[in-house]
């Protein structure tokens, strides 16, 4: 395999991560702070982070950086894409939710040939198909139906592939901390309009899961930028499947949620899932 493709697989598989140790903190957070609070002060963290290491000359890099106008609009994306998951979580089943979101592996990879003129292998569609069946058997939504909620999730999966994809296409335009740093600051932007209306005052064990997912959420953003940037959508997109397996570890070990046999063999094949592309990728890379 490459090297820059293994360690985009290993890169965007840690952001997968920590970006599921990220929603675990705001699974916490949003029992006494609305959504629009949590991300302004997330998306403000991050931007702090990104001064600090870019320096002053980074804001001048970021302001006149081609990118603006494509982050900005994957900005709005993100956020539809929130709100569409959360007004959906409201009213469905965490299983209906989570079958419905992780079609957006297959929507990525089905946009990426049309926008990126990427090429799918066989492999690569066969560790997409066999992630969602690993998904479906994992979270076992039996009984769904369609109603409002339920095109709510599939728009949140579309928009979040959709932005996926428009990421990689830019990835290359601009180093990532000018990426982060743009994204961050429209995000101030979107939700600071809301802050007024949502504020609460926080306690410090608030401050602190808020510092807290400020921290992670970054360091997730870095790791998934910089992944984007090494490797194909086609290939990358299987992995956000293993999201699923570190939910129900970090629920086991947070709040006790004791996983049922079917949870197990879905994970075996979100694993397999995995392990396709990285042997068939291995393989391609040796021809």
């Amino acid at each position: 395999m490459k090297t820059t493709v293994g360690l985009g697989i290993l890169l965007t598989s840690l952001s997968y991560f920590l970006f599921t140790l990220h929603d675990g903190l705001i699974k916490l957070l949003v029992e006494t702070t609305a959504v629009w609070q949590i991300l302004f002060f997330r998306s403000a963290v991050i931007l702090v982070g990104c001064l600090a290491f870019g320096g002053p000359s980074l804001i001048r890099e970021a302001v006149t950086s081609p990118v603006v106008k494509p982050m900005m609009i994957r900005s709005l994306l993100l956020l539809g894409a929130w709100l569409s998951y959360y007004n959906a979580a409201r009213e469905m089943q965490l299983a209906e939710l989570t079958t419905l979101y992780y079609a957006a592996p297959v929507v990525a990879t089905l946009l990426a040939v049309p926008i990126l003129n990427e090429r799918v292998t066989v492999p690569r569609w066969t560790a997409v198909v066999v992630g969602f069946l690993g998904v479906l058997i994992a979270t076992d939504p039996v009984g769904l139906t369609f109603r409002p909620p339920v095109y709510l999730a599939l728009l949140a999966a579309f928009l979040w592939a959709f932005s996926t994809v428009l990421l990689r296409r830019t990835a290359m335009g601009a180093r990532t901390l000018v990426q982060m740093s743009v994204t961050n600051s429209f995000f101030l932007v979107l939700t600071g309009t809301m802050l007024v209306q949502v504020w609460h005052r926080p306690t410090m064990t608030e401050l602190g899961l808020s510092l807290a997912t400020g921290i992670i959420g970054g360091v997730a953003q870095l790791a998934f930028f910089e992944g984007m940037r090494r490797a194909p959508i086609s290939v990358l997109a299987p992995f956000e499947y293993t999201a699923l397996v570190w939910a129900f570890a970090l629920g086991y070990a947070i709040w006790g949620d004791i996983p049922a046999l079917n949870v197990f063999f879905g994970a075996a094949l979100i694993c397999s899932a995995g392990l396709i592309i990285i042997f068939s990728e291995r393989l391609l890379s040796r021809r």
